[in-house]
């Protein structure tokens, strides 16, 4: 797949701009990038044959297993659990006890599958492994989402994501009640430090209008590490300023400063957001935190499969 073809396929930011965010794939291309994903995975571990499975079980033997979260967490990931069962045995019979963005309890079987042992457990590692990965990208979310609670704030995902799970990964982000940044490079104009020192001051209006004139429908978010960055950018044709590790007081002088000049820039704040700094950064009023951690430092939650012989 070319890399035009890759633009497009995982599709741009939504028509109605920042405030929707986010990969918008269509259900056919969704359903190809599980598929996709499951063969990788089952291909990796597998490979040409489960040779414990195959020297130990019987071929004409048959079974039942149930896939238990061994902890209360958010769901995510049962699309894969099934598409990974379904790559190694097409014959397998899968039915779902709980949904992606549920909030289950200790001990909640949330999958069944029936049909050949052998297949069972050649999928039993992958499978697992999805809904532990993608469930506790969901969780996270779940938390921060809960911390900025009551406030107009929402929580962003970022692009540090788990190489070749990106897609993966954003839908755990939403499925715990976040919000997805731009999908990559291609979908969105984010100007930070390291293409600001490449920038003269008094270009940035020649620079930012060459982004409105040439991708009129992109957001246009630009990087301030300091207030008086930000207060320079206020006034700038941007959608929205990141106000990246800056103090709760500092980011609430730019809140300030923004209502004072009535702008109507948007806020993120961003840079070492813990559960307890989001709810602090929230109520300075900014639209949004991004938080890095919601992918790239998310704590797998606990799943098993347990299994039983059933009449062949």
């Amino acid at each position: 797949m070319g890399r035009e073809r890759l633009g497009t396929f995982f599709s741009t930011w939504a028509p109605s701009g920042l405030h929707a965010g986010g990969m918008n794939l269509s259900p056919q291309d969704w359903q190809a990038v599980v598929r996709e994903a499951a063969s990788r995975a089952v291909g990796e571990d597998m490979g040409p044959v489960d040779v414990t499975s195959r020297l130990t079980i019987p071929d004409t033997a048959r079974a039942v297993a149930i896939l238990v979260a061994r902890e209360g967490c958010v769901v995510a990931g049962l699309e894969l659990a099934e598409a990974v069962f379904r790559e190694v045995d097409g014959a397998l019979q899968w039915t779902a006890k709980a949904k992606d963005g549920e909030r289950v309890e200790a001990g909640r079987v949330v999958a069944e599958v029936r049909g050949s042992a052998r297949s069972i457990l050649s999928g039993e590692r992958c499978a697992l492994n999805f809904l532990q990965r993608l469930s506790g990208v969901a969780t996270k979310t779940a938390e921060y989402v809960l911390a900025v609670k009551g406030t107009r704030c929402r929580i962003l995902d970022t692009r540090k994501t788990t190489p070749g799970l990106r897609a993966l990964e954003r839908h755990a982000v939403r499925c715990g009640g976040g919000t997805n940044h731009r999908t990559g490079l291609y979908d969105g104009v984010l100007i930070k430090e390291n293409h600001l020192i490449f920038m003269k001051e008094e270009d940035w209006a020649k620079t930012l209008g060459r982004v409105r004139s040439e991708y009129p429908d992109l957001p246009l978010v630009v990087e301030a590490d300091s207030v008086a960055l930000a207060g320079k950018l206020l006034s700038q044709p941007v959608d929205r300023i990141l106000l990246d590790n800056l103090s709760a007081e500092q980011v609430a002088q730019v809140v300030s400063l923004r209502k004072k000049e009535g702008s109507r820039v948007e806020l993120e704040a961003s840079g070492g957001v813990t559960l307890e700094r989001a709810a602090v950064l929230a109520r300075t009023g900014v639209e949004w935190i991004s938080v890095g951690g919601l992918t790239h430092s998310a704590r797998a939650i606990d799943y098993g499969l347990d299994i039983q012989p059933t009449p062949a």
